[in-house]
């Protein structure tokens, strides 16, 4: 490390104490940023980087609701709305215990980057709620949403800060929480995006992250002269990301192994086709069901309780040529990605957000696999979350091939900013060089223009 990280970063912890998820969100673009730093004064000038890294805004609030027993719930609600110079603050809602000011900084901050690669105009924000949907009655989740939109409403809008879905938010929370929004504003206008599409929403919108994340590995693959078809693939995650990267797999003719839940993952070496995909489907969204029952389907395929004692995970030494981390941040640890490299995988493609901790990142590098971090691997979603603010915005929907082309073409471009901007900061191959450095050029740009607000 640097001087030059090192005592930035130190200013950085000291600011913000026990932050680990934010302090690593924050290292690994600071690393990437030196080259690009040095070639201009102007931004160190301006203290750009110091700018970036504080939040224009931090709102946590209160969120009382009952249950079905009339027993009184308080959980806690925040919205981080970090920066605007591109457009709208644009980031997901997260909905799990683990949910604390770290996680929703670091995803806020790696959202300024990720917005920024698609070119679409949207600043980076994000937010969420230490509630647990789990095992909750619709009924409870929807006077949860309606108490938490309650606050939130005051801050958000169709051109101030646009919210979406992420883990424990779907379908039906963005649904309850736009209704009541609606409701108190007496406004109808794209404020959320992942919406019904007979109310605003647009078509590929649950694929796009899984599909764009699959789409950016095809891209690296050609590099190499190589596609998806015939590729072992091994996905964590049976959520909607995962799922969809599995449907897209499939599609291109790769050979899907493994999905996986917080309780163990399931191995098929048959292959997960179409049939045994809608299953899960079925399984996870509409009965909520564990990936454990697959086998109870299918008895030839393996199932694995989750060991939290293991200092690995198990999943990540399947054999494979693709690996596609779709579950949740930091899943993949130093050993884990060891592994995948020990075993062959020539590609990984993060459809999680920072899944990989920085030492699994460099496991990736000094192997020169093909690496594509999550603030460009999947950053299909928020693209498409772009589109549909486009679509209302017009009044108007795009069909579904329309919608799809569009996001094939915005991975496309995005994966050629990363991999040209590398080039010319002396570091080919190195995608998180060239995300890091590419999303913060269009940023820093925009500040420097705006004036010192």
């Amino acid at each position: 490390m640097s001087s030059f990280v090192k005592d930035f970063m130190a200013g950085v912890v000291a600011r913000n104490p026990g932050e680990k998820e934010f302090h690593q969100a924050v290292q690994e673009v600071v690393e990437s940023l030196e080259p690009c730093l040095e070639r201009h004064p102007e931004f160190r000038k301006a203290r750009i980087l110091e700018r970036l890294v504080e939040p224009e805004r931090v709102i946590i609030f209160r969120v009382p609701w009952e249950d079905d027993r009339g027993e009184v719930h308080v959980n806690r609600g925040m919205r981080v709305e970090f920066n605007s110079a591109i457009g709208p603050y644009k980031g997901g809602l997260r909905f799990h215990p683990s949910v604390n000011l770290s996680i929703i900084k670091f995803l806020g901050f790696e959202q300024i980057f990720k917005n920024a690669l698609t070119t679409l105009p949207m600043g980076g924000g994000k937010g969420g709620s230490d509630f647990d949907p789990k095992g909750k009655s619709d009924r409870e989740v929807m006077r949860f949403c309606q108490s938490f939109m309650n606050e939130l409403y005051r801050h958000i809008g169709e051109y101030i800060d646009v919210p979406a879905g992420d883990i424990g938010v779907g379908g039906r929370e963005i649904g309850y929480m736009f209704g009541q929004y609606k409701k108190l504003t007496r406004r109808f206008e794209g404020v959320f995006t992942g919406k019904g599409l007979n109310w605003g929403g647009s078509l590929i919108r649950p694929e796009a992250t899984g599909y764009g994340q699959v789409y950016f590995a095809e891209e690296m693959l050609k590099t190499r002269g190589k596609s998806m078809k015939g590729m072992r693939v091994v996905i964590s995650g049976s959520g909607n990301v995962a799922q969809y990267a599995a449907e897209k797999c499939i599609q291109l003719g790769a050979k899907v192994l493994t999905m996986s839940d917080s309780n163990g993952f399931i191995v098929d070496e048959e292959g997960i086709d179409e049939k045994k995909l809608a299953f899960i489907m079925d399984l996870k969204n509409n009965r909520r069901g564990r990936i454990r029952e697959y086998k109870d389907r299918y008895p030839n395929a393996h199932y694995q309780e989750a060991d939290p004692s293991k200092p690995y995970n198990p999943l990540w030494e399947v054999k494979c040529d693709v690996a596609l981390p779709s579950a949740t941040q930091n899943e993949i640890n130093e050993i884990d990605a060891s592994h995948l490299v020990k075993n062959g995988c020539i590609c990984v493609s993060e459809g999680a957000n920072m899944p990989s901790t920085a030492e699994a990142v460099n496991v990736f590098l000094e192997a020169k696999i093909l690496y594509g971090p999550a603030k460009a691997a999947n950053a299909g979603g928020v693209a498409t979350s772009g589109l549909e603010m486009t679509q209302n915005a017009l009044r108007m929907s795009w069909a579904r091939e329309e919608v799809d082309a569009k996001l094939r073409q915005i991975m496309i471009n995005i994966h050629e900013t990363c991999r040209r901007t590398a080039e010319a900061y002396g570091a080919p191959g190195n995608y998180v060089l060239g995300a890091n450095v590419a999303g913060f050029l269009k940023v820093a740009s925009a500040m420097m223009d705006q004036g010192l607000v």
